[in-house]
């Protein structure tokens, strides 16, 4: 069997890929073990470990930190998936790619389809888009995955290190909160994220069916918004935290947020497997799992 690459495989879905696909024990790199921005370095060790499947869970992430960083964003966001999409289409490996709801405006009120126009209003996101047409250009075999407010462990058990993760450490610190209430999203558990990309893997190498290539939206049932999400962690933790709902505009964050970004899951729906639980079942079992034992 071909083996799996997974890059940016400290992060938390790198993590949560790495525990899905144990089984096939695949090949875990870092950002220091290779930086997918250098092509020289991606052209070496791609043809060293002949994989049949990479896929790419780097990414600049920092959204605001982007606005003042454009060259690090599309560095790693644009430059890094065509360095592995130009590999890929060499060794005739599948490239799975993850890409984010910030390719949207965000100013509807009905979900984003894969078929919608992408309209980024941020660094981060117009770095995403570049990514993702970059890794259509110069590979055939590929999955592009769009997903939205992750949720997932980091290596070492990093606290702090998504929302929910915040709200948890912040309700043991503090007796206040402020969050935003005008902006809608869906929360997305890594795992789930992980065990769908690796359903998704499982029928390509069962078929190599074109059908399943391409654009998708993966993300948990359901929506809200960051305040309905910060609730729900306080209520499923016991904690006595008081939120103050406020808008976007009070809290003054350098890039802008869509206001609406919850994803269509057209593709899987199509294909028969749009059968993610609701974000609100994602997070009781992550919070469960988060507990200290």
């Amino acid at each position: 069997m071909e083996p799996i690459v997974i890059t940016g495989a400290r992060g938390q879905l790198g993590l949560a890929l790495r525990r899905v696909l144990a089984a096939a024990q695949p090949i875990a790199l870092s950002h220091q073990e290779l930086d997918i921005a250098d092509p020289t370095a991606v052209e070496r060790r791609l043809e060293a470990l002949r994989p049949g499947v990479v896929i790419n869970a780097a990414a600049f992430n920092r959204v605001d930190d982007a606005e003042d960083n454009h060259e690090d964003a599309y560095r790693a966001n644009a430059e890094g998936p065509r360095a592995l999409a130009r590999a890929c289409a060499r060794l005739g490996a599948l490239l799975v790619h993850f890409s984010t709801d910030y390719v949207f405006a965000g100013d509807r009120r009905e979900p984003y389809a894969e078929e919608d126009l992408p309209a980024p209003r941020t660094v981060y996101g117009a770095s995403k888009l570049a990514g993702e047409r970059a890794v259509r250009d110069e590979s055939q075999l590929h999955m592009v995955i769009r997903t939205c407010g992750l949720f997932g462990a980091r290596a070492g058990g990093g606290k702090g290190s998504n929302f929910v993760d915040t709200i948890v450490r912040l309700a043991a610190e503090r007796t206040t909160i402020r969050v935003v209430d005008d902006q809608t999203v869906a929360p997305t558990a890594a795992l789930d994220l992980a065990e769908k990309t690796a359903e998704l893997l499982e029928r390509w190498a069962a078929t190599r069916d074109d059908s399943l290539l391409g654009l998708y939206h993966v993300t948990n049932a359901g929506s809200c918004s960051w305040y309905e999400l910060a609730c729900e962690v306080v209520r499923s933790i016991g904690a006595r935290l008081a939120i103050e709902p406020i808008s976007t505009a009070q809290y003054g964050a350098r890039a802008p947020r869509p206001t609406y970004s919850v994803l269509a899951r057209r593709h899987l729906a199509r294909l028969g497997c749009d059968d993610l639980c609701s974000w609100s079942d994602a997070l009781a079992r992550y919070l469960e799992q988060s507990r200290p034992q």
